[in-house]
């Protein structure tokens, strides 16, 4: 059974090396890699609204506590 497992984790490795190789040099790559960015850069605006959103918020709510 050992021989066996060790078999498997191999041949699963060297998938996920062909994969990866393919992933990066493949048909693809680059609309691949773009659109990775896309998502990171959308997610980076999203996060930076939000917190500028909520700090928005707490100088609104800190001011209008203020004037009663």
């Amino acid at each position: 059974m050992e021989f066996n497992t060790k078999i498997k984790e191999e041949l699963e490795g060297r998938i996920k090396g062909v994969e990866d190789f393919i992933a990066e040099n493949g048909i693809g790559s680059k609309q691949l890699n773009k659109a990775k960015k896309v998502q990171r850069d959308g997610n980076l605006a999203i996060v930076i609204g939000g917190l500028i959103t909520a700090a928005g918020l707490a100088i609104w709510a800190l001011n209008r506590n203020n004037d009663d």
